[in-house]
């Protein structure tokens, strides 16, 4: 009997471990970090092509050369061939809306079309959630709006996507936390943080958000809260909402009081789906929960009520006959309210992960082009499908 029962000598204490391996993986990952991607470097956006400055702007290939031989545009590289930077492509969007009174090329909000708050999520983890959050984010600030991209998901893949290490360049109350946590709140303004995007800014994350989830329920209890937890995302946001047009939430990856209250913050809601049968029953539970979790909240008086919500079907491959089976499937029960557009699984998105880039920041020429140009055209037509839904709430055509 002695020899089979383990000594607690023997046995491994599970806490130990799992500090021991976390400090080990954090050292490992930042010394691959600083060998792909230097600690004193900073991150940039690619130039353009022509053709794809013109269909960020909104124009014809051949009207911005007409646009760039008059003097608006970048010089031209020893081959002729003119490359656009963000700020080429921002400067000739102020050059065509000179003197145009309805701001068609800079899409900026106009009076009395209020601030669209996005929140992109999911309970069940690899979804493609922070991938849709970051490539979202990007595609609408190169479109021209003024964008604000929230991590509110601990794990702060969406923050080290845009150049901030959660472990090395967040420090304490600089997440959204510092500015919803319940004694001495900082002013949101603080912990926005500008990016190498033009209109994009970021309010980055790290693990400290999980204290929001520790705080509220005592808050709650003690009755010491002046603003109840749900509100107070929404709450923070009214602080700078004249600075942006659009806000985009990654949310985290399970139904806590920080996904609540990104909820009732946002005016649309996202919710990715990986075509498998069994994300799609996680979904099933993740629905019904959110929907009990919701109605609580209404009653309390937390908004419940949006301008759109969508699922977006993501790391889809149309030769996979299941997964063709599975989409097919949800688009019979949930109609319009599945995007029209699938994101398609590709090499290119996740092997521009790897470095930390997205599909905006790495180079064609790195790719098989027909692998690239898929996964652009799959990302295009699907961030192009939200940014009209938003401009429907606008009322703009």
């Amino acid at each position: 009997m002695q020899q089979r029962i383990q000594s607690l000598e023997e046995q491994e204490h599970l806490p130990s471990l799992l500090a021991a391996d976390a400090q080990e993986l954090a050292h490992q990952l930042q010394e691959h970090q600083k060998k792909i991607f230097s600690p004193t470097a900073q991150k940039t956006m690619r130039l353009f092509s022509p053709a794809e400055a013109a269909a960020f702007i909104g124009i014809g290939e051949g009207y911005l050369r007409q646009i760039a031989s008059e003097g608006h545009g970048p010089q031209p590289l020893s081959n002729g061939r003119r490359m656009y930077s963000v700020d080429d492509i921002d400067r000739i969007r102020r050059v065509l809306d000179e003197g145009v009174k309805t701001g068609k090329y800079i899409p900026h909000r106009r009076p009395g079309e209020k601030l669209q708050v996005i929140s992109v999520m999911n309970f069940k983890g690899g979804s493609g959630k922070t991938t849709t959050a970051a490539h979202l984010s990007q595609y609408l600030s190169l479109r021209g709006y003024r964008v604000l991209a929230i991590d509110l998901d601990p794990q702060a893949s969406l923050s080290a996507l845009f150049g901030h290490q959660p472990e090395l360049d967040v420090g304490e109350a600089e997440t959204l936390y510092g500015a919803i946590r319940y004694e001495n709140p900082r002013p949101v303004a603080d912990v926005v943080r500008s990016t190498y995007t033009t209109n994009l800014h970021l309010i980055p994350g790290n693990l400290e958000l999980m204290e929001f989830e520790h705080e509220t329920p005592k808050a709650m209890i003690g009755g010491s809260a002046e603003t109840l937890f749900f509100a107070r995302i929404g709450e923070a946001l009214s602080e700078i909402e004249s600075f942006y047009d659009i806000v985009v939430i990654d949310c985290p990856p399970q139904l806590g009081f920080l996904t609540m209250s990104a909820l009732c913050a946002a005016t649309s809601v996202l919710i990715t789906v990986h075509p498998q049968m069994l994300d799609v029953m996680s979904m099933s539970q993740f629905l019904s929960m959110t929907s009990e979790l919701m109605a609580v909240v209404e009653k309390a008086g937390g908004r419940t009520s949006y301008d759109w919500m969508r699922y977006l079907v993501t790391r889809f491959e149309p030769n996979d006959g299941p997964q063709s089976q599975m989409t097919g499937f949800m688009r019979a029960i949930f109609g319009n309210r599945m995007l029209q557009n699938a994101m398609v699984k590709s090499t290119a998105i996740s092997d521009a992960g790897v470095t930390k880039q997205t599909l905006y920041e790495v180079e064609r020429s790195q790719f098989i082009r027909g692998t690239y140009d898929r996964a652009m055209d799959s990302l295009s037509l699907v961030n192009a499908e939200i940014e009209e839904m938003v401009r429907k709430v606008w009322g703009r055509k």
